[in-house]
């Protein structure tokens, strides 16, 4: 008999819950999850760094990042967005890819007097051990979170710091640069050929 790929209800009870109050306004908040430049500086447990990050961020758009804890471990992590309201909810699809299993996030943003309340849901997982490995690594990220985003004191939201994987950074912006070149050149093609 071939095996079913839906949730059973068991892993639909497993609910991980939460939420963070970030001494920053909403706007900013919203700019860490957007901008993979400022993503390489805080994403990740405590004692992880990503080594990829890739962002398409718009409803549809995939996302898929490496985080590595040492030489020789790389936990590759991928999904799609699903809900972009700007600046206020934030949902996408999360696969760890060692295992293909499928959960959803959701993430709402409220300001409160100039500092952020997020509330965070993560559904459905696999096992209860799955459950609580991703709360603790998403509640380890949000404290790098908090300790990244003190860093801004102004209005100046450029990246701070380095990330917190050398040669990171450098490599998303050559892959933007990328990708500007090649539409420009692909802009180009379409306007030769429609002479």
């Amino acid at each position: 008999m071939a095996q079913s790929n839906s949730v059973t209800a068991e892993q639909a009870a497993l609910v991980l819950e939460f939420d963070r109050l970030f001494d920053a306004p909403r706007a900013l908040v919203w700019l860490m999850f957007k901008e993979p430049e400022h993503m390489v500086r805080w994403h990740g447990p405590e004692g992880y760094a990503l080594l990829n990050c890739d962002i398409d961020f718009r409803v549809g758009g995939r996302w898929r990042r490496c985080m590595s804890n040492g030489p020789g471990h790389a936990h590759w992590i991928r999904g799609e967005y699903l809900e972009i309201v700007e600046p206020r909810r934030l949902s996408f699809s999360y696969i760890n890819e060692y295992d293909g299993f499928e959960t959803v996030v959701t993430m709402d943003f409220v300001d409160e007097h100039g500092k952020t309340r997020m509330y965070f849901r993560q559904t459905p997982f696999i096992s209860v051990e799955e459950r609580d490995g991703h709360g603790w690594g998403w509640k380890s990220g949000f404290d790098v979170f908090d300790r990244y985003v003190a860093q801004f004191i102004d209005d100046d939201w450029s990246p701070k710091g380095r990330p917190r994987s050398d040669g990171v950074a450098e490599d998303i912006v050559a892959a933007r640069r990328r990708a500007v070149e090649s539409k420009r050149e692909d802009d180009n093609a379409h306007s030769t050929n429609d002479r």
